[in-house]
């Protein structure tokens, strides 16, 4: 039985960095703009309409996924007002 090493730690701690960040460069911006409350009747945030799911998860959603988001706030957006 083999034990793992800090540098093997290290290292796969830095590919997994890598992995995010090419996923994050690879698909569409995040739309937040830094107005960050959970409304507690829609359970969207005031600032983006993402749920806290979404939020968390974006980091590590592919493209298409992030896009599927994207599509849906307009819909949030106009529903949520008034």
């Amino acid at each position: 039985m083999s034990e793992v090493t800090e540098d093997q730690r290290r290292l796969a701690r830095e590919k997994r960095r890598e992995e995010r960040r090419r996923l994050l460069a690879s698909g569409p911006a995040s739309p937040c703009i830094s107005v960050c409350q959970i409304d507690p009747k829609t359970g969207w945030c005031i600032g983006c309409y993402r749920t806290i799911d979404e939020i968390r998860d974006w980091i590590i959603s592919p493209p298409e996924e992030r896009q599927k988001i994207l599509d849906a706030l307009p819909a949030r957006r106009s529903g949520s007002t008034g």
